[in-house]
């Protein structure tokens, strides 16, 4: 049962964004440097870019369809909640790890519940 509309969807594309690239300070393992920094940074950019160029009510340049967005965000959640032993960075303290399962896991979650398509067509699509 999909019930999280894409404006929704949308919205969390954005703050997840955000919150990804300020997890090694707001976790405070900035400092520890490596893939438990880099990985979220990156994520967390990457996330917001290609929330830009998907056909939603949050994407300006709106080419890619939700469908692969969802795509996306599953292979980024899977690989930011699996990176923590991909990368040997499981056995540090918990404010390293945890959040890049959780929000790993809670992503997945929210791409589990959200509409493949949206309700109306974006405004870069239409043009």
């Amino acid at each position: 049962m999909r019930f999280i509309p894409t404006k929704v969807h949308g919205i969390l594309d954005y703050v997840v964004g955000i919150a990804l690239i300020a997890a090694p300070w707001l976790f405070g393992f900035a400092a520890m440097g490596g893939p438990a920094v880099v990985i979220p940074v990156v994520l967390g950019i990457g996330l917001i870019v290609y929330s830009l160029f998907t056909k939603y009510e949050w994407g300006p340049f709106g080419f890619i369809p939700m469908p692969v967005h969802l795509v996306f965000d599953i292979v980024a959640s899977l690989f930011l909640a699996l990176s923590p032993w991909i990368f040997g960075f499981s056995t540090e303290a918990p404010n390293v790890w945890v959040p890049h399962v959780v929000v790993g896991i809670a992503v997945i979650v929210v791409v589990l519940f959200s509409k493949p398509q949206p309700a109306s067509t974006p405004r870069a699509a239409r043009a």
